[in-house]
């Protein structure tokens, strides 16, 4: 019989031992072999929770020197810290009353950070909608006229000739170097020169250019043609509007006081009068009642509010270009170089979405408050580390022996938890352990279970030599 030192039976009552006919904290449940590792977890985890048992797991792995675990724990302590609580406890408030300027400062900045957060949104939000400004757009239309020549290189005379050029630009301030410089051409959809068509034909007297998805911007269009007279010519420039804008039916533009506007702006328009006038139907409120203007434009009685898209359709048509009537003087004395200007109105990305943007990207604040974040959390951290050496250190001088003792039994349950000890080591040292009631079952256990191996393994013996 093996002795009674080499007995663990801890924290098992009789009633236990009888369920369990070989419980798997008993040290002699295995045949002389002791209780394997996995057994031995499952024993010391039973009754833990989850977090308490992946913690220990955790700590196992460190122990064992696994760079993953370590790594991931590195991770989990940044992870906590930047959720860590910068308040101060209230036992430090009591020790320094100067901290309280400290938590009011906590106050304030957990207002300004609501506030910076709102704004944001509602940044994110304006940046949704087209944001233009009106801006003035200059347009420089001039002719050259190149007179024959009299000798050539190749002996034959050339014939005289004019070139018509359209150029334009912002009338804004060119101080600013930093300001993109927009090309003439990006605030058009497209240009049509349109010639005497007595001079030049049915076949040459048109000059067409529409935009394209591979369109290069240019600074301004040039047509040359063979001539020595006047021509009159008509500039025809269709605005390219982002949003889409569509021009109204003459009808609905005098009712709404809308002439041209995108689709968005066209319906609210509608709706603006709808309301004014009170034509939502009081019982069905998903119908509106057309008053007879209404009735003349859309043909109908009552009609849903579903369907006004629909019926806006037909009503809406494309914008009108703008029409510039020129004259190409090549005679007299104003025959050389001739420049018109024409000021239209455009409208351009507002400066200030730019801005908003900017300010959504930009990191270097972001980076700068989670820099001084850090050093908060490091100066909590080491005042909450202060407070505790500082407890600990008026415990010990109050009671110097039963603190000793108290950290000591503390001390030794967290060595068991994290050395996976099985059992209480400093009661097994006392002989008056193993003379507990149980001590007897386990020996009849012991042997019990000896016997079955035996049995077991002469029964193997006897079927193979049969």
């Amino acid at each position: 019989m093996a002795g009674p030192s080499r007995m663990q039976m801890p924290g098992t009552t009789p009633a236990q031992m009888m369920h369990h006919q070989a419980p798997m904290h008993h040290p002699y449940n295995q045949a002389g072999t002791g209780m394997s590792s996995p057994m031995k977890n499952s024993a010391m985890q039973r009754g833990l929770s989850p977090a308490m048992q992946s913690a220990i797991e955790r700590k196992r792995a460190m122990q064992q020197g696994d760079p993953r675990a370590i790594q991931q724990q590195i991770n989990r302590n940044k992870k906590k810290r930047k959720v860590a609580d910068k308040i101060l406890s209230r036992r430090v408030k009591d020790l320094v009353p100067e901290s309280q300027a400290y938590m009011d400062l906590l106050a304030f900045e957990r207002k300004l950070d609501s506030t910076i957060m709102r704004k944001r949104l509602d940044i994110q939000e304006a940046l949704k909608r087209p944001m233009k400004q009106k801006r003035k757009l200059r347009i420089f239309i001039s002719n050259t006229f190149y007179p024959a020549k009299a000798e050539v290189e190749d002996g034959e005379e050339s014939v005289p000739s004019w070139e018509l050029r359209v150029e334009g630009r912002l009338l804004d301030d060119t101080s600013d170097q930093n300001k993109v410089k927009r090309k003439f051409s990006v605030f058009f959809k497209s240009l049509v020169i349109e010639l005497d068509k007595d001079l030049y034909g049915p076949d040459s007297h048109l000059v067409e250019w529409h935009r394209t998805a591979t369109t290069n911007e240019t600074d301004g269009f040039q047509v040359k043609r063979p001539g020595d007279k006047n021509v009159k010519c008509t500039i025809l420039l269709m605005l390219d509007y982002q949003p889409l804008q569509f021009k109204l039916d003459s009808r609905l533009a005098r009712l709404l006081g809308v002439h041209t506007q995108t689709r968005p702006v066209i319906i609210n328009s509608l709706w603006q009068y709808i309301k004014t006038h009170k034509l939502q139907d009081k019982h069905e409120r998903e119908y509106i009642n057309c008053d007879k203007y209404l009735q003349g434009i859309f043909q109908v009685n009552k009609m849903k509010f579903a369907e006004i898209p629909q019926r806006l359709h037909p009503l809406l048509m494309p914008p009108d270009p703008i029409v510039i009537n020129h004259t190409i003087v090549v005679e007299g004395q104003d025959a050389g170089k001739k420049t018109s200007c024409y000021d239209i109105e455009v409208e351009v990305d507002d400066t200030l979405k730019q801005q908003m943007n900017s300010f959504l990207l930009s990191t270097q604040s972001q980076q700068e408050i989670s820099s001084l974040d850090t050093k908060i959390h490091d100066t909590v951290e080491t005042i909450n580390q202060l407070k505790t050496n500082r407890e600990f250190l008026l415990q010990f001088a109050k009671s110097p022996q039963e603190f000793i003792n108290n950290w000591l039994v503390s001390q030794t349950r967290d060595l068991k938890v994290m050395t996976d000890v099985v059992g209480n080591p400093e009661e097994e040292r006392n002989s008056d352990y193993f003379f507990q009631p149980w001590s007897q079952e386990a020996v009849c256990r012991y042997f019990y279970s000896k016997v079955q191996q035996r049995r077991a393994e002469l029964e193997q013996i006897l079927t193979k030599a049969n």
